[in-house]
């Protein structure tokens, strides 16, 4: 059976058609694909419950469901650690003054 997730990472939501039995590896791979992001330098998390995707484990092993929302945070070269997880949700950013008088 089939199904979708939504990657959000910022301003940007990547919508993968997937299916329970593939691995965390399996959807890194499809984003390196459109990100350009080394699978290394990725990791996925759940929003529902906060969790870290396990590599070797399938979507279906750790509950991501139809049409879950997970985040993609990256890792910092400088020191190791991992970003904070970004997802900026429209109409958060004031929009500029355009007014000219």
């Amino acid at each position: 059976m089939s199904m979708f997730i939504r990657v959000k990472r910022k301003k940007t939501t990547y919508f993968l058609h997937c299916d329970p039995s593939e691995t965390v590896l399996e959807i890194k791979q499809k984003l390196q694909a459109l990100s350009e992001n080394h699978v290394d330098d990725q990791r996925l998390i759940l929003i529902a419950n906060k969790l870290v995707l396990e590599d070797h484990k399938t979507l279906a092993d750790q509950k991501v469901e139809n049409d879950a929302i997970v985040a993609m945070t990256l890792k910092i070269r400088e020191t190791g650690d991992w970003e904070e997880v970004v997802i900026d949700k429209p109409g958060e950013h004031p929009k500029p003054d355009t007014d000219a008088s």
